[in-house]
């Protein structure tokens, strides 16, 4: 019975009207009118569930901006990281490829093959491993390419088949018979025979050269550089690059000369070294 006399009571309020009234600041005739508080209170309701509504709407908005902004982000980074693994996965083929050579001679000869939220911090871990593996490809890349460079300016073998008639060091002089310090080796072949440079390098001198006959020197870098002397004629020229392996001359037996031979000398650094050292190259 209480209850019931409380409802009663709650709808006469709630039904008692409630006078809204306009006062303009002007002499115009004020505005008013009755509204049953239940109307206000309506209004009031539907207002607040208006705000909630739009405000979830700009929360979700947002949101889904945000979200695709990180979707592109995360659509950008893994592109990156699909090239970059894919970029790793060729260098792992190169190196497998070039490792499976089994000898470091033949291994320096094909070097020229590698011509936000915890997901984002684990994304970020992710490629910061990859660009440390990339730095580590890169190193060992640009050591096998330094490592190339220096294989290839490093005389290996002899410029000429042949055979070595004369070492180096002190020896008798052929023409004279009085011991003297020899610079280089003499190798005996049949006339014409092409020689070869035995390291990559640049022509410094091409020409006749007194008792050197026809000489040809080659500057090899990384402070190599090669004589080849007595040649019957030469095939290049000053300033022209040579590849280990491309005819520089044919043997001859000019200048100070026995017979048929290429006097062939090595220099490191200024200083005349046995070629010995490096007939069959480094190892």
């Amino acid at each position: 019975m209480l209850d019931i006399l409380k409802i009663k009571h709650f709808l006469r309020k709630m039904f008692t009207p409630v006078t809204i009234m306009f006062v303009p600041h002007s002499k115009t005739k004020p505005l008013n009118f009755k509204v049953p508080f239940i109307g206000i209170f309506t209004i009031a309701v539907l207002c607040c569930l208006g705000v909630v509504y739009i405000s979830i709407i700009a929360v979700n908005t947002y949101e889904y901006y945000k979200m695709k902004n990180k979707l592109n982000y995360y659509s950008q980074q893994f592109t990156e990281l699909n090239s970059t693994i894919t970029s790793l996965k060729q260098a792992d083929n190169a190196f497998r490829q070039l490792f499976s050579l089994g000898n470091r001679d033949r291994i320096l000869e094909h070097a020229d093959i590698l011509d936000s939220g915890s997901i984002d911090i684990d994304m970020e871990n992710l490629k910061k491993q990859i660009n440390k593996t990339i730095e580590s490809v890169d190193e060992i890349n640009k050591y096998l390419r330094s490592e190339r460079d220096i294989y290839l300016s490093t005389p290996k073998g002899l410029p000429v088949n042949g055979k070595i008639s004369s070492p180096f060091g002190i020896r008798e002089h052929p023409n004279t018979g009085i011991k003297d310090f020899h610079s280089g080796i003499d190798i005996s072949t049949n006339p014409g025979t092409p020689v070869k440079a035995t390291a990559d390098g640049i022509i410094t001198f091409a020409g006749w050269n007194g008792g050197s006959g026809n000489l040809v020197a080659i500057e090899h870098g990384h402070g190599f550089s090669t004589f080849y002397a007595h040649n019957r004629s030469i095939t290049v020229r000053v300033g022209q690059k040579v590849k280990r392996g491309e005819v520089i001359s044919y043997a001859g037996s000019t200048g100070n000369s026995t017979g048929p031979h290429v006097h062939y000398e090595i220099w490191k650094n200024g200083k005349a070294i046995n070629p010995y050292e490096f007939l069959k190259g480094r190892s």
